[in-house]
Order: C-alpha cells, then structure tokens, then sequence
C-alpha cells in the first residue's frame, strides 16, 4: 500500500520559531541534496503552524514532505484557534500527526482522535496516529491492551479502504525525550500485536530516537520508520538519523 520502504518522520513541536524554522529547513533540504539518501526512505517535516507556510515554501522543490502537528475535522467555521485541513492542503501538506501523548495530557481524547482522523483520510491526507502506554501500564502488564484500545478508538467508523494509508506511531510515554529509547525488540513485539489486528497500517516507533540507535528499530520487519523529536532540532543530526535508518 505505502510507496515508501521507510518513513522518517520529524516533530518539530513548539522549539523553534519562524525564523529558526526556516533556517533548519534550508539546512536539512541542503544536506538532504548533498547526500546518497534512499530514494525509498520518506522524509517528513512537521513544523509548527506559525512556520508552516514559510516552511512550505522553502521545501516547496524538494522531496522532503510537509506534515503538520495536528489538525481540526471542519474545513471552515466558528472555532476559534483551530487549524483547517483544506488549508494545510493549499500549502503541500500530505501527512497529519494525531493523539501525540503531549496532546492527550492537554485534553485530547480517544474520540477527538477519531474525528480528526476520519477527517485527515476524507481529505486524502494520512494520519499519523500517536499511541503508547505509560510507565505505570507497562508494569502493570496491560501495554498491549491499552495499545490496542487507543488504536480501536482511534480508527473506529473509518471505511479503510486500499487508497487509504494509516500509519501507527507507537511513542511509549515513558521513553519520549527521556533520551531512553525503549528496547527495540519490545517495541517490534508491539508493532506485530498492533498489525495482528489491523495488517493495513504501517508503524513506526517514536521515542528518544537518535542516530546511534535508528537502526537497531528500522531495522525489524515491523517497524517501518520512526516519529523524531528531539534529535530533529539539528539539521546534521537529524539527516545523520535518516541515513543511518
């Protein structure tokens, strides 16, 4: 389904301002040309929505693709501070991060997750849909269950059908910028239990990523590429990730 063998994903969330947003973008598109990159690997820049329009235009003639942060499931209306879809859409955008673990503790929930991703696959656009269990799940035992639930919740009422891609970011709550990344062969048992059920999505592993350890989770045939936070704030570092992938 997917027409990439791997996707890189980078959040840029609230660090960088317009400014330092534009620059990374130039330098990450500069080192990008400047190196053998795998025309197969997919390169994805989530910058915040004040940047975004620059952003769009500095990568407006590159193969690095614009994701955004989230979004809202009207196209227009009255709901102040949201951000519209079709409007992501007029400036290239192609991939939409929901149900961060930073936006469910801000209030974000499994049915607001579902909304915007029935919206973000009725615009044709791919959901990047953000699940993982907390520390104290995990010792509970319970990772799986909880896994599985936000990821039903989340796709509940979609009509998948094969133009449709889904990809499933699994970010242990735990490991996200901890600069711990969680033990590759757990998070591969993870992305075969989440597959088991829905064999038509791609996931792919966020949390603490980095160039030293890219590989030990691209490397396994379930994981398919990784959502990057920190170690996306640096042009060198993050395009040292991506060929290391």
């Amino acid at each position: 389904m997917q027409d990439w063998e791997q996707i890189i994903i980078a959040n840029w969330k609230m660090q960088l301002n317009v400014q330092e947003s534009v620059k990374q973008a130039k330098q990450i598109k500069k080192l990008v040309d400047n190196n053998k990159i795998n025309a197969a690997t997919k390169i994805v820049v989530a910058p915040s929505f004040l940047a975004f329009s620059n952003v769009a235009e500095v990568l407006s003639d590159s193969r690095i693709i614009l994701g955004a942060q989230d979004s809202f499931e009207e196209d227009k209306g009255a709901y102040t501070g949201e951000i519209s879809l079709k409007n992501l859409q007029t400036l290239g955008c192609k991939f939409v991060i929901l149900g961060h673990s930073e936006r469910r503790l801000l209030g974000e929930t499994n049915d607001m997750v579902n909304r915007k991703a029935k919206a973000v696959v009725n615009h044709g656009l791919i959901p990047v849909i953000c699940v993982g269990e907390s520390i104290t799940v995990r010792q509970e035992n319970k990772s799986e269950e909880f896994v599985i639930n936000q990821v039903d919740k989340a796709l509940q009422d979609i009509n998948i059908q094969d133009k449709y891609k889904i990809i499933i970011a699994y970010e242990p709550i735990w490991a996200i910028g901890s600069g711990h990344a969680m033990d590759p062969q757990t998070s591969s048992q993870m992305a075969k239990f989440i597959k088991q059920k829905y064999n038509f999505v791609s996931v792919i592993y966020g949390g603490s990523a980095d160039p030293d350890n890219i590989h030990e989770f691209t490397k396994l045939e379930d994981i398919e590429g990784a959502l990057v936070g920190g170690a996306s704030l640096d042009a060198k570092t993050f395009v040292e990730l991506i060929k290391n992938s």
